[in-house]
């Protein structure tokens, strides 16, 4: 068990390197289509968390699928607002 949580621990730290390093080196116009991608990958995330939530294996799971749900849907509420807001940025004036 232990082991198992340290390989976790350790693909969690590994995995905030390698998103901050892919995310630096975006060009500004790029990040409107990442942040729909962004957006695609936490509705999946909902998904998850719904099945997550509905599983009632325990109350524990119960209640981390509830949290996760109001993460994921806080995180594509946002980015769609910043979406959004962006692609007005690129309109033209008449």
């Amino acid at each position: 068990m232990t082991g198992v949580l340290l390989f976790g621990i350790y693909v969690f730290v590994l995995a905030i390197f390698v998103g901050f390093e892919v995310i630096a080196k975006v060009p500004p116009l790029l990040h409107t289509p990442l942040m729909s991608g962004s957006n695609a990958i936490s509705g999946i995330t909902i998904v998850g968390a719904l099945l997550a939530a509905g599983a009632e294996d325990t109350t524990a799971s119960t209640w981390l699928g509830f949290v996760a749900i109001v993460f994921a849907t806080i995180n594509v509420v946002g980015g769609f607002m910043v979406t959004g807001r962006m692609l007005r940025m690129f309109r033209r004036k008449d």
